[in-house]
């Protein structure tokens, strides 16, 4: 099931949507500037086969923002990843080439498998209100000068299509401002006035409120002050509830048997140095809700619980146990008195370091010679009594 899983699930769909986006893009520039061979060249007209190439490009650019989404989690690329696929394969095909035809076969296997892990992608896009609004800014700012020069196309001389007036809108939004389209009459230059502030003020606000979060957490990560990192898809993972003494071997166990995991800690000294060695870490209460769900409680293998505080570990497995019932919790209490307790919270297995390691110096003391056969021996007597 796990190897099933590799080949075909979250991560699956990420990477081949990722290749299908690359392949797109390099095709889509190659056909350009490159005269088509195929059985289908003498079908199609010539415009079709140029629009396809450069459309291509374009659909493969969005393919690398629904792959970065569908990194994430988010549900949202998944739907723009279904819809974006069929078309970069339909490009491939109209393009004629013969070099377009893996991308083709390539579209139609990320779509398979993106459809078939619909479930891996439930995250909702996180926008705060403001963002909302610098979105409806600059999508209001464009329509309203596209709308505008399109009625007012006598004014524009070089305007008599929806395509140019939104080309000539663009053109004026971004600054750039080729002179091939100008406003003749003096009621064309008021509106191209306040269109140019309008798209301007939309546009500045738009990047500034949209890609400053993002800007300002990759530096953050890269000076170590991060106090959240986004995390790859996981499946068939461990999630390691808290910091304490314990945790560092279980890590090392983990990194020895190859096994994907998360920590969720709320101190943030602990996530800068962990995220230092690359560790997949949350900086967060383990008894909340919210983080055990970003880290994908409900696709998790195990769960560990393992600090040296058992009220905590209690609540972190009271919630783990909530969000996912079937997943197997493994938790070390400190006090002996508490391994009932924990059992009640929901952990599966409680391992009480302090017995073990008490009857492995009492072993030891009278010459006992295999010390792993001993504690192997009492985790299974520790385990069967708790049942």
């Amino acid at each position: 099931m796990a190897g099933w899983r590799d080949r075909f699930g979250g991560r699956a769909a990420v990477w081949l949507t990722s290749a299908a986006a690359f392949v797109s893009v390099a095709l889509g520039i190659a056909n350009i500037a490159t005269t088509p061979r195929g059985p289908l060249v003498d079908v199609l007209p010539p415009e079709i086969i140029q629009t396809a190439g450069f459309t291509g490009a374009l659909t493969g650019f969005l393919l690398l923002l629904s792959a970065y989404g569908l990194r994430r989690g988010l549900r949202g690329a998944w739907y723009s990843s279904v819809v974006l696929l069929p078309l970069s394969a339909a490009q491939g095909l109209l393009q004629a080439s013969e070099l377009s035809y893996p991308l083709v076969v390539l579209s139609l296997l990320a779509l398979l498998v993106v459809a078939a892990n619909r479930r891996a992608f439930d995250r909702a896009v996180d926008f705060t209100a403001t963002q909302w609004a610098a979105t409806a800014a600059l999508v209001g700012s464009l329509a309203y000068g596209t709308a505008g020069t399109y009625a007012l196309r006598e004014g524009f001389p070089s305007v008599s299509t929806p395509t140019d007036a939104l080309y000539f809108t663009v053109v004026t939004a971004s600054t750039v401002g080729y002179g091939d389209v100008t406003p003749a009459t003096q009621l064309a230059k008021a509106f191209v006035i306040s269109s140019l502030v309008l798209n301007v003020a939309s546009f500045a606000v738009a990047l500034g409120v949209l890609f400053t979060p993002a800007i300002e957490a990759r530096l953050t990560t890269a000076l170590g002050r991060m106090t959240e990192n986004t995390l790859d898809i996981l499946e068939d993972h461990v999630l390691v509830l808290g910091y304490g003494e314990l945790t560092e071997p279980i890590l090392e166990e983990l990194d020895e048997a190859g096994v994907d995991y998360v920590v969720i800690t709320p101190d943030e000294s602990v996530g800068r140095l962990l995220r230092e060695r690359e560790v997949n870490v949350l900086t967060a209460d383990p008894s909340d809700e919210e983080p055990l769900e970003r880290a994908r409680i409900g696709a998790a293998r195990a769960v560990v619980a393992a600090t040296n505080n058992d009220a905590e570990d209690a609540l972190a497995i009271l919630t783990a146990r909530q969000l996912n019932p079937e997943v197997s919790i493994v938790a070390a209490s400190t006090e002996r008195e508490n391994v009932t307790k924990l059992k009640r919270a929901g952990a599966n297995t409680v391992i009480s370091p302090a017995t073990i390691g008490g009857h492995l110096l009492v072993e030891s003391a009278l010459g006992a010679s295999d010390t792993e056969a001993v504690a192997d021996r009492l985790v299974e007597d520790g385990a069967s009594a708790d049942e």
